[in-house]
């Protein structure tokens, strides 16, 4: 029997009143046991076998007699498991946690899911496999719209599309691409389901493509299992993802600071040089990339040699010590490929490093770099020896690794891996390189947090700190295009650390100066400011014209500025799973159009951001969310809920600010070697709409991979209430703290505050003192408030021990 496309409807509409949903071809139940926190189930046909992996998460295996399984690669941990409550009745099980049912119906076979009692998901077919193909059918409904699947342009709402999961290089992308570095397995709903599918092998998701009912996960291998998680709204349900797959640990500080990156620094003379330019300009650094030239002259010939060409870098000690004595951190570049020509390559043959051919020698083939072999990241022996040359680069003082080509970009069907065949893993190669990176790094440095950054990797990567890029995207307009889509997309399913190569990377002959400042100014608000690009342009703005130089002077100077907000946000991430780029439909969650909006984000809470994408453009269309809106440059206010133009020139990237936020802010400095927060800025952007508002500051060493577990940090939280009774109008600012505290941490702060759009207050107390008013702001000292009457600002200077401080105004 074959459901239309009506009936399907038909049966699901069904299902939501009666719980029921006939599948084709389905099996019948024969037997179940629940033991250990697992829900088995024998069919006629294969086993099945339940697990809850939080209150709002359910693994679901099947397993058939003779069919390879391999590992689960999205689990963060394998034996975290929530107790599951059993009912049974003639024709269904149930099996429930407090948040999330699985109704099983016995004959026919058939699974279906709900949140809170409501339905949220069915399976249609279910199970299948056949021959080489093999995985999983559900049911769509027909107002659903599905997002995810990793990085493509193809819009935010991806249903309708039939996309490859075989993560590939995509050299040169622009307006539209449906294959890329980074696919993902997940797919999360409208109706609050996400669903993944934990299959490291070549296959592909189909979201309504082929049958505009049924949304359709195949492999040619792999394991057979899939999870689903329900919650009742998006960050709640990224949380029940990152609870099952990781959470990702804090980078380091010197990650959020500026990159000297290009592709690539020649020699040391060169790279000395570079940072030194930055120091003249002005400029803050906190890190400098060397891309292949390290290792050697040219581009093709030396790859997988990984030992410093002393001819170009005669000193690679010296020059990362002197680098790291000014507050930058040296990142190299590394790739799995070992070319038959290089100086290392017969000593992977004889550490049986490599994957092998199908008569069990190393394999090799042909790719743009030369003849190669490719590192077994899955075995003993490959690890160990890829473990090695990561211990000997750090010997030099290497702070940061960045692996290339992960995809692998180039990977044989015929490649035979430790655990399987080259498509059988594929999708799981990045996603296993940076583990062994990063359990290496801890090991070897258990006090220092790794900084990871690879292009390609799989569900659950996030939980060794990967921070992805979006590849070697087109330096155009277009290539500038689909940023915040590809962003949003991957910070959805854990990566919001996903970034771009600021100002484009492929191509490009001559210098478009606006299209790079309108791209680099894009940048303060991604989760890393990287400039990246081939060298025939300059990506770093040091090296260009003066107007461009002191454009982005201010901007990089902003990004360190914002350094205590954006830190705040990697805090909510590594706890909650919450991105740092935000999408405009989390605001109003009941409106689905919302989820189009590709254009604008949502830096944290406080920051709506559109980047310009176009030449010559004199304002922007930006889709306010409710609530009061203000110009981050001239404090214009907005009323929410409308389309406004917002305008625009060079020098300003348009922002605005959300009425009820707090911001804070320090003084920037040229590496975030120096940072403090001894001196403190605190804005508060009022407005008599907002009756309350909160917000918060995360603070600790910046270094220790164990901030948060061993609870050495101080959260410092702020509190606004507004009392607009017209007898006694007044704004209540609280400042409180909380934890163990860190070393180093200040014992106190010199804070100022400033609260945005007030009009002068009658008094200013803190703690119940009246604070005395100065005529300028030169004059603020603690224990004096100044009123700025052109912007309409009131500034005050405290000094802040860790007691609670009472603002009144």
């Amino acid at each position: 029997m074959k459901m239309n496309q009506k009936l399907c409807v038909f049966w699901i509409g069904l299902l939501a009143l009666a719980g029921t949903l006939v599948p084709a071809e389905a099996a019948s139940y024969k037997r179940h046991e629940l033991a250990n926190d697992q829900l088995q189930i024998t069919t006629e046909e294969y086993k099945v076998q339940l697990s809850f992996r939080s209150s709002g998460a359910v693994e679901i295996e099947y397993q058939r007699d003779g069919e390879k399984q391999l590992p689960s690669f999205a689990l963060a941990d394998l034996k975290q498991k929530v107790p599951g409550q059993l009912s049974v009745t003639d024709d269904f099980l149930e099996f429930k946690t407090r948040q999330l049912t699985v109704k099983i119906q016995k004959s026919p076979f058939q699974l279906s899911y709900y949140r809170d009692g409501e339905f949220i998901l069915a399976e249609e077919k279910g199970f299948f496999a056949h021959e080489t193909l093999r995985g999983f059918r559900f049911a769509l409904q027909d107002d659903e719209k599905l997002l995810g699947t990793g990085e493509r342009v193809v819009g935010m709402d991806r249903r309708g599309q039939r996309l490859p999961l075989y993560n590939k290089a995509s050299y040169g992308y622009s307006t539209e691409a449906q294959q890329m570095y980074f696919g993902l397995p997940a797919v999360m709903s409208s109706k609050k389901y996400l669903l993944l599918f934990d299959n490291s092998a070549s296959g592909f998701v189909d979201l309504g493509k082929t049958e505009k009912d049924v949304l359709q996960f195949e492999a040619v291998a792999g394991r057979t299992s899939y999870i689903v998680m329900a919650a009742a709204t998006y960050p709640a349900l990224i949380e029940q993802y990152v609870t099952v797959t990781g959470k990702q640990p804090l980078p380091p500080r010197w990650a959020f600071g500026n990159f000297a990156s290009r592709f690539g620094y020649h020699t040391e003379a060169e790279t000395r040089a570079i940072v030194d330019k930055f120091a003249a300009e002005d400029f803050p650094l906190d890190a400098v990339v060397l891309d292949l030239y390290w290792f050697g002259p040219d581009i093709q010939g030396h790859m997988g040699n990984l030992a410093w060409d002393k001819k170009a870098f005669p000193n690679p000690k010296g020059m990362i010590s002197d680098f790291k004595a000014k507050g930058v951190n040296t990142v190299l570049i590394t790739e799995p490929f070992v070319l038959s020509t290089s100086s290392r390559w017969d000593e992977a043959v004889n550490a049986k490093a490599l994957a092998k051919d199908l008569a069990g020698k190393p394999k090799t083939f042909d790719f743009y770099f030369g003849n190669t072999g490719l590192v077994d990241v899955f075995s003993k022996e490959g690890s160990a020896w890829f473990e090695g040359i990561y211990n000997e680069l750090a010997d030099y003082g290497v702070a940061g690794w960045w692996g290339d080509l992960g995809e692998p970009e180039v990977h044989p069907a015929d490649a035979i891996h430790s655990i399987g065949t080259a498509d059988e893993i594929h999708n799981a190669y990045g996603h296993r390189w940076a583990e062994l990176v990063y359990q290496n790094r801890l090991k070897q440095q258990p006090a220092q947090r790794p900084m990871i950054m690879m292009r390609s990797g799989f569900a659950g990567s996030q939980r060794f700190g990967m921070i992805p890029w979006t590849g070697d995207v087109s330096r155009s307009w277009d290539g500038l295009k689909p940023q915040v889509e590809l962003s949003l997309q991957m910070g959805l399913l854990g990566m919001a650390y996903t970034h771009s190569d600021l100002g484009g990377f492929a191509g490009g002959e001559v210098f478009d100066k606006e299209m790079y400042i309108r791209w680099l100014q894009y940048g303060v608000f991604q989760p890393v400011y990287r400039p990246h690009a081939q060298e025939q342009i300059a990506p770093e703005p040091v090296l260009h014209d003066k107007e461009t130089r002191d454009i982005l002077r201010d901007y990089v100077k902003l990004r360190y500025r914002l350094f205590p907000y954006n830190y705040s946000l990697a805090y909510q991430n590594s706890t909650t799973g919450m991105p740092l780029m935000r999408p405009l439909f989390f605001e109003n969650e009941a409106d689905t159009s919302l989820i189009a909006n590709k254009d604008s984000y949502l830096w944290g809470d406080a920051f709506l951001v559109t980047p310009v994408t176009a030449a010559g453009v004199k304002s922007v269309a930006v889709q306010l969310p409710q609530g009061v809106w203000l110009d981050y440059w001239t404090e214009k206010a907005y009323q929410g809920g409308q389309t406004i133009q917002q305008p625009t020139d060079l020098t300003t990237l348009p922002v605005l600010v959300r009425a009820g936020s707090f911001v804070p802010m320090v003084s920037a400095v040229q590496s975030l070697k120096d940072y403090s927060s001894r001196q403190l800025e605190l804005h508060y952007y009022h407005d008599q709409s907002v009756t309350t508002a909160k917000g918060q500051l995360y603070e600790d060493d910046g270094v220790s991979p164990n901030s948060l577990t061993s609870g050495q940090y101080e959260l410092l939280t702020f509190n606004a209430k507004a009392n607009s009774a017209k007898a006694k109008s007044s704004l209540t600012l609280e400042l409180n703290r909380t934890g163990l505290g860190y070393a180093g941490m200040p014992k106190q702060r010199e804070v100022t505050l400033v609260v945005h759009q007030l009009a002068k207050p009658a008094e200013v107390a803190v703690d119940g003192k009246t604070l005395k008013w100065v005529g300028s702001e030169a004059e603020l000292t603690a224990g004096t408030a100044w009123f700025d009457q052109t912007k309409q600002q009131v500034r005050l200077k405290l000094n802040w021990d860790q007691a609670k401080v009472t603002v009144v105004l």
